[in-house]
């Protein structure tokens, strides 16, 4: 079971809220790619993910950005006991959930199908892939905004068992 620290009065403090909402971005930019097939199919998403593309661009601008901001996310603040653990656990669950875009990442590389039933799949699993990581976005920086410990699935576990 994971118990965030709370200061005194059981209350998550604003700025550990804010900073914990913000590491949920790290995952999506990193991943708003596999959107390319939802954004062209549904306008209101395109409408909604607009005021966030400066933020991409800038994101994506230099091939190494995500890795350095995953250095930095781990190095500056999980690693790092100044932070409450609830910020650091959920710094430690965006790395996780974008660590785990590796894995459709091989996959589109090792089979990039141009028409058919495989490019259907390729387009099914980006599609997949991009729901998740914009209901993770959603749910677990709106949590982190009320003060609540969002659990993600698939990678609760293993971000429990990395912060102290």
């Amino acid at each position: 079971m994971v118990v965030a620290q709370a200061k005194g009065n059981n209350s998550i403090d604003t700025p550990d809220r804010v900073i914990s909402a913000v590491c949920y971005f790290y995952p999506f930019f990193d991943g708003i790619q596999y959107g390319k097939y939802v954004i062209t199919q549904f306008s209101a998403i395109e409408i909604l993910l607009q005021p966030l593309v400066p933020a991409i661009r800038i994101f994506k601008a230099f091939p190494l950005n995500g890795f350095l901001v995953f250095l930095a996310l781990y190095f500056a603040v999980v690693r790092n006991p100044s932070f409450s653990r609830y910020v650091r656990y959920n710094t430690m669950q965006a790395i996780v959930l974008d660590v785990l875009l590796i894995f459709p990442d091989l996959l589109e590389r090792s089979f990039s199908p141009k028409d058919g039933l495989g490019l259907d799949v390729v387009m099914s699993l980006d599609s997949t892939v991009f729901l998740f990581l914009l209901v993770c976005l959603v749910y677990g920086s709106g949590s982190c905004l009320l003060g609540q410990l969002p659990r993600l699935p698939l990678v609760a576990e293993a971000a429990d068992r990395q912060v102290p």
